[in-house]
């Protein structure tokens, strides 16, 4: 399978559709305090306007768990991405209401812990895979900051499980991703800041050479 590319934080159809247009898999929305955060409303009306190949990815930290369900309803989406604790029946109950279609990732910000989060997480049937991110004391997503790749790979990208994806955020760009990819071997890739222009807009030239790059390195 062809490497899976997302572009996360996307406010408006017209970044939404630039990232389709340029080959995009997945498309992120931030429902969490962001310069990127939008409402149920706004992205409803974007993804009614987006092809039904496109996966809808939400961005949740520390949201209830009747408050995605209705999100996801709402919005049509596709997937969800768990950047929070989530009680550890929350993936189990997404399933149940949605079924086999719903993408489960779960955020593991690499560093100290990360492993038995990852382990933890991993061993959940309900979760489809892991998106590694890095953190700052102040965020915990589109950070622009690379995470330790090397190390990375040598513990966590070896993936015990089976099966599971892994998805590959923090600090990636057009300039940097095919390094990423060659050192990680991710199933997937993930971008916000490295494709801007402002913080919730994005760049048309950075959207297209990030996946451009990410397709001829994967």
């Amino acid at each position: 399978m062809s490497l899976w590319v997302k572009i996360c934080g996307n406010t408006s159809l017209e970044d939404a559709q630039l990232a389709v247009d340029s080959g995009a898999d997945a498309l992120g929305f931030v429902f969490a305090a962001s310069p990127r955060r939008v409402n149920a409303e706004q992205v409803a009306a974007i993804t009614a306007q987006l092809p039904a190949s496109v996966e809808k990815i939400g961005v949740f930290v520390d949201t209830p768990f009747d408050e995605i369900v209705s999100i996801v309803r709402t919005c049509g989406l596709t997937g969800v991405q768990i950047h929070s604790a989530l009680a550890t029946d929350g993936p189990a109950r997404l399933r149940a209401e949605f079924g086999p279609g719903l993408r489960i990732l779960r955020v593991v910000h690499f560093g100290p812990g990360a492993m038995q989060y990852a382990e933890a997480y991993l061993a959940d049937p309900n979760v489809d895979g892991l998106l590694v991110d890095s953190r700052t004391a102040t965020a915990v997503g589109g950070t622009g900051i690379a995470f330790d790749w090397a190390h990375a790979a040598e513990t966590l990208f070896q993936n015990p499980n089976g099966g599971k994806v892994l998805v590959a955020a923090g600090g990636l760009s057009p300039d940097n991703v095919a390094e990423a990819i060659a050192t990680l071997r991710p199933w997937g890739v993930d971008v916000v800041s490295g494709v801007e222009a402002a913080p919730g807009r994005k760049d048309a030239g950075k959207v297209r050479a990030f996946i451009a790059n990410a397709r001829s390195a994967g």
